[in-house]
């Protein structure tokens, strides 16, 4: 991604300056100004300003190869553009906002698995239920045979279910939840070039 990036403006940098910047970072993204970290629709102080969400999907993209559990974000800009106060500013921002989105994607997923548990726990009841009606009361009255034929697929479907939930829908946020983790632990850095 970086090197896209690089071929994309080629008189902005020395090949010496390229290949240490691609050597020592992990992801290295050009800004024009801080306000490519940002979305452009709030206009609200840097501490509290939205992120970008084209910003946010090139961080995706480029920490997507990552083995690591952290990363180092650097960020590249002309030496006029930069603020050291804006700067300090900006990076306790993207480390509150990615620890805030670490949190709020492992609550969901906790919350799916204890849902899955649930679903489980109750499936088994029903087929418990089912069984011991079976064995001691079915074929003396309708209502009996009826409850059995009503609570087995119940408790079955209860129980596929909550595994389905537990297994697979807990892991479908992973990608997002390993981004905002090591993102989270970051190191961000902001550079002249």
């Amino acid at each position: 991604m970086t090197e896209e990036i690089i071929e994309a403006q080629p008189n902005l940098y020395s090949a010496k300056e390229i290949k240490k910047v691609l050597q020592t970072s992990e992801i290295a993204l050009w800004l024009e100004g801080y306000d490519d970290i940002f979305s452009d629709f709030d206009p609200s102080p840097y501490s509290q300003r939205a992120l970008s969400d084209d910003f946010l999907l090139e961080a995706m993209k480029a920490s997507r190869d990552r083995g690591k559990d952290s990363c180092e974000l650097k960020f590249l800009l002309a030496p006029e553009a930069r603020s050291h106060a804006h700067e300090t500013v900006i990076k306790k921002r993207l480390h509150d906002y990615f620890i805030k989105q670490h949190h709020i994607l492992e609550k969901e997923r906790k919350d799916i698995v204890k849902k899955g548990f649930w679903l489980i726990t109750s499936g088994i009841f029903f087929m418990l239920l089912g069984s011991f009606i079976s064995a001691f009361y079915l074929g003396k009255h309708f209502i009996f045979n009826f409850l059995v034929v009503l609570i087995e697929p119940a408790g079955w479907f209860l129980f596929w279910e909550g595994l389905n939930h537990t297994i697979y829908e807990s892991k479908k946020n992973k990608p997002n939840l390993t981004f905002y983790q090591k993102m989270a632990k970051s190191k961000i850095t902001f550079l002249s070039y």
